[in-house]
């Protein structure tokens, strides 16, 4: 079982502590290139009002690669954590199986990616005076490179420390399921404050980013690994970089479509948490075979 395999003998709540505090420290030292680039360029990040508008007078693929280069750095800090600092093998938080699933990777990278691009044709053609085309062959080739490389890399980073360390860090802590789901996906949520998007649709948007937790750690439990989470989180990421992008997104990109219509909250969040993700979940345990919900997500154990 994915939480169970944890000795919390020898790895108590508090090594995660520290180890999480490492993880930080490498982020932030990944961040000193595009600080380095806002200092020699005399840009001013300093208000939280001002990032979209900073970020924009970056070139778009210079600044995706920026933004991203903290997560690259984060990678072998995890690693280091999972070997050095609690001695267990690496792939002991990605899966409880004998091997990691790549199949399962490429299954719900390629459901969630083709839903995606749906959607994003779909609402083109419904309504194409929204969207502009940005379509640029050279522009979109690196962008193409950078994304396809580093987005997975961001993604991975992020379900590993979350759906995989902290998780069962706090597995050691509260000894139950749903402890671990509810924890994880309330820090989740709220570590996306800082984005963009927060400052243009509201405070509200948080309970999107704590569904979407909610979401990836219970298909996490329910499969004891976090297989489906990356191949979902990692199509997210890229066809949104690819297909579309908007003036007030995190991510600012040389996207084929501009979306420039006024964003909305309510009903696309509610389709989100309440239709889609039940119906993706649903699609994922009708293939893998799910069973025992309840023990699954609530059980205790020692």
């Amino acid at each position: 079982m994915f939480l169970e395999i944890i000795d919390s003998n020898k790895n108590p709540f508090i090594k995660y502590v520290k180890g999480i505090l490492i993880v930080i420290f490498f982020h932030f030292i990944g961040q000193i290139p595009l600080s380095l680039y806002l200092i020699f360029n005399k840009l001013n990040f300093e208000n939280s009002e001002n990032q979209i508008y900073v970020l924009s007078l970056i070139p778009p693929n210079l600044s995706l690669f920026l933004i991203l280069i903290p997560f690259l750095i984060t990678l072998p800090a995890i690693w280091f954590v999972v070997t050095k600092l609690h001695i267990q093998p690496f792939k002991t938080i990605i899966t409880a199986k004998n091997k990691i699933d790549y199949q399962k990777i490429t299954f719900a990278f390629l459901l969630w990616g083709s839903f995606s691009t749906f959607l994003v044709i779909f609402y083109y053609l419904i309504s194409p005076e929204h969207y502009e085309t940005n379509f640029k062959p050279l522009p979109f080739l690196i962008l193409f490179l950078i994304a396809s490389i580093m987005i997975p890399i961001q993604t991975s980073v992020e379900e590993l420390i979350f759906r995989g360390y902290l998780m069962q860090g706090f597995g050691t802590l509260f000894k139950n399921r749903w402890g671990p789901l509810f924890s994880t996906s309330i820090i989740f949520g709220l570590l996306h404050l800082w984005n963009p998007e927060i400052d243009k649709l509201g405070l509200e948007l948080i309970w999107y980013y704590i569904g979407t937790g909610l979401f990836l750690g219970i298909i996490t439990l329910m499969d004891d690994g976090i297989e489906l989470a990356l191949g979902f989180h990692a199509a997210n990421n890229l066809v949104t970089a690819l297909l579309v992008t908007a003036s007030w997104t995190a991510f600012q990109t040389e996207s084929i479509l501009i979306d420039n219509s006024e964003p909305s909250l309510g009903k696309e969040l509610l389709i989100t948490l309440l239709l889609i993700y039940p119906i993706i979940t649903i699609i994922f345990a009708k293939k893998y075979q799910w069973k025992d919900w309840k023990k699954q997500l609530t059980a205790k154990f020692e």
